[in-house]
C-alpha cells in the first residue's frame, strides 16, 4: 500500500473568522496570518476589478512569508445602486443604509485567490441579493443586536441578517465572503484536488 499524499499546507491571508469558519466547513483547518495591505481604491477602478486585486495582493503578500504553503486571500464588497456599501461607521448609518436595501435588489462581489509556488491566480463571484421589504423599525431593532456593525452592507446573512433577505441568485457563501465554487475551480485550474477535508497535489495533471 502506498503511503498516503501529503496534503497542503493552507494559510488564510485574512483576520475574517467567517472566511475562516467556511474554510473549516469544507473540513480544511487553515493557519490564519492577516495580511497588511492597502484597501484604498486605485484610480478608476471598478469594484470587481478592486476585490480581485486586494484578494490578489493579500494571498501574495503573505505567501511571501509562507513559501511552502497554499495561500488563500479574498475580498468582499457590496454594490448598490451603483455605489459600494462600507462598513457602517455607527449605529445611525447602519439604519439607514438597511432602510435603502428594503425591498431592493443589491450586488454581493466576493474575489478570491491562491498564492503558491506555481504562482498568483484569482477570480470573482458575483452574487445578487434580494432584500425583504422591512420598516425602520425592524432595522433598527437588528441594528440593536450589533450584527451589522463589522460587516459590508450592513448586514449578516450567515447570522440574524437572514431574516431579512427574501432570496439570492448565486453562490450564498460568496455573500458570507468566501465563494466557494470560485475557490474550488481555482484549486482545479490550479493543479490541487479538493479531497473533503484536505487539498492535495493533483498527481494525475
Amino acid at each position: 500500500m502506498s503511503d498516503r499524499i501529503k496534503d497542503v499546507r493552507v494559510v488564510l491571508a485574512s483576520q475574517s473568522p467567517r472566511r475562516a469558519d467556511v474554510l473549516r466547513q469544507l473540513g480544511i483547518v487553515p493557519e490564519v496570518r492577516p495580511a497588511d495591505v492597502d484597501e484604498a481604491y486605485e484610480e478608476g477602478e471598478t469594484p470587481r476589478e478592486h476585490v480581485e486585486r486586494l484578494a490578489r495582493s493579500k494571498a501574495g503578500t503573505v505567501f511571501a512569508h509562507e513559501g511552502d504553503a497554499l495561500v488563500v486571500g479574498g475580498d468582499t464588497v457590496v454594490v448598490h445602486a451603483g455605489n459600494v456599501l462600507v462598513k457602517p461607521a455607527d449605529e445611525a448609518a447602519a439604519v439607514e443604509m438597511l432602510v435603502d436595501l428594503s425591498g431592493s435588489r443589491h450586488q454581493v462581489l466576493s474575489g478570491i485567490a491562491l498564492a503558491w509556488s506555481g504562482g498568483v491566480v484569482g477570480s470573482v463571484a458575483m452574487t445578487t441579493v434580494r432584500m425583504r421589504r422591512y420598516d425602520r423599525d425592524m432595522a433598527e431593532a437588528y441594528v440593536a443586536t450589533g450584527e451589522p456593525m463589522d460587516k459590508a452592507g450592513g448586514y449578516g446573512i450567515q447570522g440574524l441578517g437572514a431574516a431579512l433577505v427574501d432570496s439570492i441568485d448565486g453562490d450564498y457563501y460568496a455573500v458570507v465572503g468566501f465563494p466557494v465554487v470560485a475557490f474550488l475551480e481555482l484549486l482545479a485550474d490550479s493543479g490541487f484536488r479538493y479531497a473533503f477535508g484536505a487539498i492535495t497535489p493533483n498527481l494525475l495533471e
